[in-house]
């Protein structure tokens, strides 16, 4: 992954980039870099590089966003890759409370993470002059753009942003790079590779042009100030044949990639940004291992609930806004629950699933009764609610917590489009790490899940995609008390 260069022990230990995009991607001048492709291009070691140029400056800071601590932490990760790197400069880490480099002369490079959509208000007031990101397709458009208003500095550097990723058409990272890539193909353009275009924001819309003159022009910049919110952005594309200390280390690589799926390799393998999923793609029934019993090394339950906007009967009874406010309709007015479970070995169990068409009131008893018989037969099992943005989905979400006293209960809101929250259960499912309790309900189940994301109903999906995150994260996005 771009490793460095290590000569005899006699000789000092050169790091340094590998000749090619590597270079290019710490060369660029841009604003803002993004250097994206297929996987295994020596992207995250480029980042950790970039971070050198400014280590003897005594005020400078450097964050790099993750979006999960453990992506962080997992071998061959962020930190791992840091180790072979920055302590031969003088570097000392700690892990607490926050994963941080700290370099002779007091520059910090930090890996942080943001998991939920609220997590960017915890940047309140920072200046962060050198902001970047691996991964950047886990983040959304409005995660990266506030962190943007961060992109500030008092440290005699000129803040700048680099950002690295694998492609994903359903991104909004797709459409912001799209000038790169050339529309037949989905592939990089090779002769755009890392030339500059520039951008300004304006009323959350995005506004192109080949030169920052352009764009003074059209919008009447005139002031220092407003001639500082154009910024200058390119995309530097990257295969694995790219790293060449991977091919020499690891030959075996390629053919790794290469027994992906079919989609799984025109991503991470050739680099297509334009390919789509589609039925059949996020889940396959035949990847799922049946089991007949509850497995007895579950360390970890709980029950997520999707919850229908309206049921049955219920839309022809309301009027004006009310109505409207409900599109959903009769089509997709269901409420599921899916029982997921975290196997001691890593594996995820799907234990139970409910999927009902009830009136609100039967809803609320409903999980409340399943809250309890969850519990006596299991143990301690948490109870995943969603919470709609805005007042009326905090009133509900408070509701519920009010009337599960008693019970563990996790309220997260809804952020994000329904395939992105899905992607990360369906990694584990694709990749064979779903055990699945043989029981009545698995045909319908596997049915809307083969069908997702074009079929009409997603209920199930939904649930089963908020179960994973609650296994997979340290504590629950909001906790309510009342007195």
């Amino acid at each position: 992954m771009g490793r460095s260069k290590t000569e005899t022990a006699s000789q000092p230990r050169i790091i340094r980039p590998q000749a090619g995009k590597q270079e290019l991607f710490l060369r660029s001048p841009a604003d803002i870099c993004i250097y994206g492709g297929a996987a295994g291009g020596g992207k995250t070691y480029a980042l950790l590089l970039e971070c050198l140029r400014h280590i003897n400056n005594p005020r400078f800071e450097a964050v790099i966003f993750r979006q999960s601590r453990p992506q962080i932490m997992n071998a061959g990760g962020l930190y791992a890759t840091s180790q072979e790197i920055y302590p031969n400069l003088g570097a000392t880490s700690v892990l607490t409370p926050s994963i941080q480099w700290r370099f002779p002369s007091g520059a910090k490079v930090t890996f942080a993470y943001m998991f939920y959509e609220k997590e960017k208000y915890n940047y309140q007031g920072a200046q962060i002059p050198l902001l970047m990101f691996d991964e950047l397709v886990h983040f959304t458009e409005s995660q990266f753009f506030y962190m943007f208003s961060r992109n500030r500095s008092t440290c005699g550097v000129t803040p700048y942003i680099r950002a690295t990723c694998n492609p994903d058409g359903e991104s909004w990272v797709a459409k912001f790079i799209d000038w790169w890539i050339d529309p037949e193909t989905g592939y990089a353009d090779e002769s755009k590779c890392g030339k500059l275009r520039y951008f300004v924001r304006k009323n959350n819309v995005t506004h192109w042009a080949d030169t920052r003159e352009e764009l003074w022009e059209t919008f009447d910049l005139r002031t220092f100030e407003e001639r500082n919110e154009v910024k200058s952005v390119t995309f530097i594309s990257a295969k694995v044949t790219d790293n060449k200390v991977l091919m020499k280390h690891d030959p075996g690589y390629i053919g790794s990639l290469k027994a992906m799926s079919e989609f799984d390799q025109e991503q991470l393998l050739n680099g297509n940004w334009k390919i789509r999923r589609s039925a059949g793609h996020y889940f396959k029934r035949s990847k799922v291992n049946p089991l007949s019993a509850v497995p007895t090394d579950i360390v970890k339950w709980v029950r997520a609930w999707d919850l229908a906007a309206t049921a049955p009967g219920e839309l022809e009874d309301m009027e004006g806004p009310a109505r409207r406010g409900s599109a959903r309709g009769d089509d997709s007015a269901y409420t599921a629950g899916v029982l997921m479970g975290k196997r001691r070995n890593g594996r995820i169990f799907v234990a139970d699933v409910i999927n009902v068409r009830e009136n609100g009131a039967d809803v609320r008893k409903l999980i409340k009764t399943t809250a309890a018989s969850d519990n006596a037969l299991y143990g301690n099992v948490t109870v995943r609610l969603p919470q709609d943005p805005g007042q009326a989905g905090k009133d509900q979400a408070q509701s519920f917590v009010r009337m599960l006293g008693g019970y563990t209960v996790s309220v997260a809101l809804e952020s994000g489009d329904k395939v992105t929250r899905a992607e990360p259960f369906s990694s584990q499912w694709l990749a064979g790490n779903v055990d699945v309790k043989v029981a009545e309900w698995n045909d319908d189940y596997f049915r809307q899940l083969e069908n997702f994301p074009i079929g009409k109903l997603k209920d199930m999906v939904d649930a089963s995609a908020n179960a994973y995150l609650e296994l997979e994260v340290e504590k629950p996005e909001f906790s309510f008390s009342f007195g």
